[in-house]
C-alpha cells in the first residue's frame, strides 16, 4: 500500500503540463492534512514536476529532458528576472529555443523571432502584437504592460507574455546567467546518470533463504546483493562473508547487515565515491524518499564514471575549473615539485586579496597533481589544517610547493606552502583518501 505521501506525487504526475495545484485543493481531492499536501508538493518541486510562480501560483511542468537541461521554461524565466505574467499562462511550462533582444526596427525583429523563442523588448505593443502572431513569448522590459489585444492573444495562443522591471540589458545578463547555471549542472554527474535500474539489479527478499544467494551468486558471478522487505524497502545487504557456511535453508534476514548505507538518484557521484571510499563498500542500494529500492551503484560504476569526468569538455565552467586551468608547472624535478599562478580578480575576496576558498582549491588542486606523480588514482579530501594564510594582493605571482610526507596504499598526506617574492604566505596540512583507478 502506498504512502499518503506517494499517493499524492502519483496523484501530482497524472495531471496534465499546465495545471494549477494548491496545497488546499490536493487536501481536498485525496483526503489528506494540508501539511501532507504541502509536503509531497515541495518534495514535486524538487523533482522538477511543478514550479511555484509569484502572484501565479503552483503549476505542473514538463520534465525536462536530461539532453534539454541547457533549455529554460518560461516559469523558470519568470523566476529569473521577478516578472509579472500579462498573458498566456497556461503556456508557462513551455521551454524555450531561444531569446532575441529587441533592439532593432520591427521588420528586421522579426525576422529572427520564430515560434517558441522569447522577444525581449520594451514598450512596443506592435511588437508584443507580431511577436505572439509568430508563436513566441514576449518579455516586456522596464516594467510596462502591454494592450488587452495582445494579453487576449497570449492566453488563446498559450504563450506567457511577462513584464519585468529590469532593463532589456539586464534581463539579456540574467538569462544567459541562468542557461550558464544549467550547463554548470550538466556537468555535475549524479548517481542518477549512471545507477544500474530496478529491472537490471540482482536483489533478494527477506522471505529468501541463503540458497537465493547462491543461486543469484552462480547466475551473476556478484557477491552482493540488496536486501528488500515485502514493500520493496531495503532493510539489509548480504555478501559472501555473511553466508559462508551457513545452512542454505536459513532465512536471509538472519544472516544480512541491516541498516546499509544507500544512496538516492539525486546524490552526486562525488558524495557517492566518498561513501564508498571511507567505508569500503562495493556496492549501494539507491532508494527513493520511502526508501524503496531504485537500482544500485556499484564501486567501478563511481571509477568508470570519475574516469570519464576527466576526459569530458568542459561547457560551463566554475571557480574551482577557473581556478585549477590557471595553475601551471613551473618545477618538476625528483625531489622537488612546484606550481605557480597569478591571482586574478575572480580569485579574490571583497578585500581584492586571495580569498580563502580559492586557496582551498589551489592547495588540493596541487596535492592532487602531487599524487598523480606517485600514484594512479582520483584523490578524496578527508582533512585540510589551514595553518595559516597572509594578505595576497590581486595580480600577484604565487608559488606552490607540495610536499609528500606519507603515502599508504589508500591514505596520503602532504605538507604545502605557498609563496609570494619568495616568502611564505600561506601553508597547510592536507589528508586524503585515494580511490584506485
Amino acid at each position: 500500500m502506498a504512502t499518503k505521501h506517494e499517493q499524492i506525487l502519483d496523484h501530482i504526475d497524472s495531471l496534465s503540463v499546465g495545471s494549477k495545484i494548491s496545497v488546499r485543493g490536493i487536501a481536498k481531492a485525496l483526503n489528506v492534512s494540508e501539511g501532507t499536501a504541502y509536503r509531497a508538493i515541495k518534495e514535486a518541486e524538487n523533482q522538477d514536476m511543478v514550479s511555484t510562480i509569484e502572484r501565479v501560483g503552483t503549476i505542473r511542468i514538463e520534465k525536462k529532458k536530461k539532453e534539454n537541461i541547457e533549455r529554460l521554461t518560461f516559469a523558470e524565466i519568470t523566476k529569473v528576472v521577478d516578472g509579472q505574467v500579462l498573458g498566456g499562462r497556461e503556456g508557462l511550462h513551455k521551454t524555450l529555443n531561444k531569446f532575441v533582444v529587441g533592439a532593432m526596427k520591427l521588420e528586421a525583429m522579426m525576422r529572427y523571432t520564430e515560434a517558441g523563442s522569447l522577444l525581449i523588448v520594451g514598450n512596443r505593443t506592435n511588437a508584443h502584437e507580431l511577436a505572439v502572431k509568430e508563436g513566441a513569448s514576449v518579455l516586456i522590459t522596464g516594467g510596462f504592460d502591454t494592450s488587452e489585444k495582445v494579453k487576449k492573444l497570449a492566453d488563446e495562443k498559450k504563450l506567457p507574455v511577462i513584464s519585468t522591471s529590469y532593463d532589456t540589458f539586464t534581463v539579456a545578463t540574467m538569462i544567459n546567467r541562468a542557461i550558464y547555471d544549467q550547463l554548470i549542472k550538466k556537468e555535475i554527474v549524479l548517481v542518477d546518470d549512471i545507477y544500474t535500474s530496478f529491472e537490471e539489479a540482482s536483489f533478494i527478499t527477506t522471505k529468501d533463504s541463503v540458497q537465493r544467494w547462491h543461486e543469484l551468486n552462480d547466475r551473476t558471478h556478484h557477491s552482493r546483493y540488496p536486501v528488500v522487505d515485502g514493500k520493496n524497502r531495503v532493510v539489509g545487504m548480504v555478501t559472501s562473508k555473511d553466508v559462508i557456511n551457513k545452512d542454505p535453508s536459513m532465512r536471509i534476514e538472519k544472516v544480512m547487515t541491516k541498516n546499509p548505507m544507500t544512496v538516492q538518484t539525486r546524490t552526486s557521484l562525488t558524495n557517492a565515491a566518498h561513501m564508498m571510499v571511507w567505508e569500503g563498500i562495493e556496492l549501494m542500494p539507491v532508494v527513493d524518499q520511502a526508501h524503496k529500492l531504485q537500482g544500485i551503484i556499484s564501486r567501478q560504476d563511481v571509477i568508470k564514471a570519475l574516469q570519464n569526468l576527466q576526459r569530458q569538455p568542459q561547457i560551463g565552467e566554475t571557480i574551482d575549473d577557473l581556478v585549477s586551468n590557471q595553475l601551471e608547472v613551473s618545477e618538476e624535478e625528483e625531489d622537488e615539485f612546484k606550481l605557480r599562478t597569478v591571482v586574478t580578480p575572480q580569485m579574490t575576496n571583497q578585500l581584492g586579496t586571495l580569498s580563502y576558498g580559492v586557496f582551498t582549491t589551489l592547495i588540493t588542486e596541487a596535492s592532487s597533481r602531487l599524487l598523480s606523480k606517485h600514484k594512479k588514482g582520483n584523490l578524496v579530501v578527508e582533512n585540510i589544517s589551514l595553518l595559516f594564510i597572509k594578505p595576497v594582493q590581486l595580480e600577484s605571482d604565487i608559488e606552490i610547493k607540495p610536499q609528500l610526507l606519507e603515502m599508504g596504499r589508500k591514505v596520503a598526506k602532504v605538507d604545502i606552502e605557498v609563496y609570494h617574492e619568495h616568502s611564505v604566505v600561506g601553508k597547510a596540512l592536507l589528508m586524503a583518501q585515494l580511490i584506485d583507478r
